[in-house]
């Protein structure tokens, strides 16, 4: 069974950057469609941005033009490089494994100066 570990996370002054990435163990990632997700205190976890098998991607409006999502299929690795953030980035991001219930532990953003 697939295990995700995310790492990255931490503490950004608004403008800044952080690449979030997450580690598969127990599978390969390469066939798989994988996505990034992010919780705020009080709200529903919600998608970020999503990246296929084919190499497709696709964004949340909010994110567009800001952040990137990509995979590294021989390290088994995909990452999340997020640009220009912004207070209301501020949110625990978790890796996800789409169609399952396979989700990472989540790594805590904080955008705050």
């Amino acid at each position: 069974q697939v295990q995700l570990v995310e790492s990255g996370g931490g503490l950004v002054q608004p403008g800044g950057s952080l690449r979030l990435s997450c580690a598969a163990s127990g599978g390969i990632l390469r066939y798989n469609n994988l996505g990034w997700y992010r919780q705020a205190p009080g709200n529903e976890r919600e998608v970020v941005a999503r990246i296929f098998s084919a190499g497709t991607t696709n964004y949340a409006d909010s994110v567009k033009g800001r952040f990137t999502i990509s995979r590294d299929n021989a390290k088994n690795m995909v990452y999340l490089q997020m640009n220009s953030l912004k207070p209301e980035d501020t949110a625990v991001y978790y890796c996800h494994k789409l169609g399952t219930n396979t989700w990472g532990q989540g790594t805590q953003v904080t955008v705050s100066s």
